[in-house]
């Protein structure tokens, strides 16, 4: 993986200009980078009887095919621009069996996993992880995931991932990604986590994420975050960006929810979040200028869509608009610190909506008005309950679609795979 020095906090560019392209890709400069398919594939268990020992062999370029059986490996990547593929996403299966740590841990650039299903870990399904240097230590003074010092270029394409012991997809100190066409269910702290990366440059497109205690979480993760055409449903919470001290790279800032299915996000039959909470779709905590945009939002007992500030982060100039919403116990809500009662920037326009904190809050809190004070005091959401170990949450339907032509698809490493999305071609889910 190539680490190079640590670029300014400079502020990112005009995020409203991101939303509108289309079509722009980053990515690293290695020589030796796999941009083209090698043409060598690696076949588990013809060539090598383990999934590990294909990967400890692969070179830049190379693709590793997984026949159909279940694996109890767990794998680390240290490999760029490498494929791992399943021949079928669900019976190319990866078992932890509750004891092994991450099913595929990869610390290297340019990777792509697809087309399988990685279960029961005791701590992620997949990690894209970027806060290692090349010898495998962590330097603590480096601002892991800030500009160039991140792992460049990830991809998770038809892969399951459910009943792990933190999270699913995980991708952290990590930029210039995709995550589409997944499931991710059972996971006591997050289907899908982005976290500490600046800019982040990931979509999240096409993903399925039910039964966790959190839908996805975003800590700190800041620029180009896109999470489009995807369901969010039966979870404890459905989706939070967020700010928090216990990363870096703190405040979070810049990420675009749009054309969403958030549906019936408190659910008590799933695993409890730390901090208790319960009954929300969308909740941005403590994060800037972030745009929630043509969801639909329905089914929560605490709010459907949320503005709050946490511990000692204000969320400032974020922007609710053009959502449909109902049956949520708050439709549009909004709580700020105690220190800071004024709507700071947040807006809400254009929304169907029936009940809301403030009241009127298209009125009180009109985008393109100054910050003003609010006076209503916030009321109580509702309380948490129990909630379930998650290892007893029964595994996801095995009918999410496969990669097309899995047996015959030339290796794709993970180059170039984000572009901004234009969400102007998007439009709000039916709410049939």
């Amino acid at each position: 993986m190539t680490r190079r020095t640590s670029v300014s906090r400079a502020a990112l560019g005009a995020f409203a200009s991101l939303v509108t392209l289309a079509g722009a890709s980053c990515g690293g400069d290695n020589a030796d980078d796999g941009s083209e398919a090698s043409g060598r594939v690696i076949h588990v268990p013809a060539d090598e009887a383990t999934i590990a020992a294909a990967v400890e062999r692969a070179k830049p370029g190379d693709l590793v095919l997984i026949a159909p059986g279940t694996y109890r490996e767990a794998i680390h990547v240290t490999t760029d621009f490498i494929v791992i593929r399943g021949e079928d996403r669900h019976t190319v299966i990866l078992d932890g069996g509750h004891k092994l740590g991450n099913g595929l841990r990869v610390d290297a650039d340019g990777v792509a996993i697809e087309n399988l299903t990685v279960h029961s870990y005791t701590q992620n399904g997949v990690l894209f992880n970027g806060a290692v240097e090349e010898d495998g230590t962590v330097d603590p003074n480096t601002d892991y995931g800030l500009g160039e010092n991140a792992l460049i270029g990830y991809r998770a394409s038809w892969v399951t991932a459910y009943n792990n012991g933190l999270y699913g997809i995980y991708a952290f100190a990590a930029r210039d990604g995709r995550i589409e066409h997944s499931t991710v269910s059972g996971h006591p702290d997050s289907g899908l986590y982005v976290g500490q990366c600046q800019p982040c440059n990931v979509v999240i497109d096409d993903v399925t994420a039910t039964h966790n205690a959190i839908g996805y979480y975003g800590t700190n993760a800041s620029g180009g975050v896109y999470i489009v055409n995807s369901t969010f449903a039966s979870n404890r919470l459905g989706l939070t960006p967020n700010s928090q001290q216990m990363e870096k790279l703190s405040p979070q800032a810049e990420t675009v929810i749009a054309a969403n299915r958030v549906l019936d996000n408190d659910d008590p039959n799933t695993p409890v979040i730390p901090k208790g909470f319960f009954g929300g779709g969308i909740a941005i905590g403590g994060g800037n200028r972030n745009i929630v945009t043509k969801n639909l939002v329905s089914g929560h007992s605490a709010f459907g869509i949320g503005i709050l500030g946490v511990a000692e982060f204000a969320a400032e100039n974020n922007t609710i608009e053009a959502n449909t919403l109902r049956a949520n116990g708050f439709d549009l809500f909004y709580a700020p610190l105690a220190a800071h009662n004024e709507t700071l920037g947040n807006c809400f326009t254009g929304n169907t909506f029936a009940v809301s904190h403030p009241a009127l809050i298209e009125t009180a809190m009109r985008c393109g008005q100054a910050s003003t004070p609010l006076t209503e005091p916030v009321p109580a959401l509702p309380s948490a309950p129990a909630g379930v170990d998650y290892r007893t949450i029964p595994a996801p339907p095995p009918d999410g679609a496969q990669m097309p032509n899995a047996l015959t698809a030339p290796g794709a490493p993970a180059r170039n795979v984000f572009a901004p999305v234009d969400v102007s071609t998007l439009t709000t889910p039916s709410a049939g």
